[in-house]
């Protein structure tokens, strides 16, 4: 029986998640033209307007979008078996499959190939340790849409992948959740890259990018790009 913790998976090679050149088209419309980026930070913030690209970013990194042009460096977990990135929604509803949280959660460790009885075993002994035992044989259904969110993120953490992009996580939490889910970026093992509209929880990353229509239009300190996303919001709406 593995331990009720693990540690994101090691991966097999030292270079980060990266895109080259790559080329994205959604229809008749262009999402990104020749990008290049690479994402190597433990703490990485994407900003930017509804439309310039955050979600796409994501799913590219995800394998959810596959480019028309250009290559996707995703490293590969050294244990094969084990996801590498982990993605959390924007709508849980889009992202939750089982009618319980112990069900949704055990989804997470399906790579460890446990027995049901392990797998069970497991995620209450997790969920106990966060203080969070009574939630296991919740239904989903009763849950709040904050609740739920809640519930993607611990089955991101349960499954101890290497890279977490959270897309608008905040988006369905009241003030007391910011707080709760800030905290647990902060303090998580793996690489976080969060995709949001609140500033506030990504001013302070090492690294913020902020995508306009598919560009790269600032890189670097969290602080400084913020600064100049909402400057430059300001002078648009002026």
């Amino acid at each position: 029986m593995p331990s009720a913790f693990k540690t994101p998976a090691k991966l097999s090679a030292s270079m980060p998640i990266a895109l080259d050149g790559v080329t994205l088209l959604r229809g008749n419309t262009t999402v990104f033209q020749s990008l290049t980026l690479g994402l190597n930070e433990s703490r990485i913030g994407l900003i930017g307007d509804n439309g310039a690209g955050k979600s796409s970013l994501f799913r590219l990194i995800c394998g959810l979008d596959l480019a028309q042009s250009g290559q996707v460096h995703v490293p590969v977990a050294a244990d094969r078996a084990a996801p590498a990135v982990g993605m959390m929604f924007q709508n849980p509803d889009e992202q939750i499959i089982f009618p319980t949280v112990e069900e949704e959660l055990a989804l997470s460790l399906r790579h460890l190939r446990l027995s049901r009885t392990e797998t069970q075993t497991h995620v209450r002994t997790w969920l106990a340790a966060r203080g969070l035992a009574d939630w296991a044989p919740r239904a989903i259904g009763s849950l709040s849409q904050g609740q739920r969110q809640h519930v993607c993120w611990l089955a991101l953490l349960i499954g101890a992948h290497q890279t977490l992009l959270l897309d608008e996580p905040f988006s369905s939490l009241d003030l007391p959740g910011q707080v709760v889910l800030s905290k647990e970026i902060a303090t998580a093992p793996q690489q976080v890259i969060v995709s949001t509209h609140v500033l506030d929880h990504v001013r302070h990353f090492e690294r913020v990018i902020w995508l306009d229509k598919g560009c790269v239009r600032a890189d670097g300190l969290g602080t400084d790009v913020c600064a100049q996303y909402e400057a430059d919001v300001s002078a648009r709406m002026g």
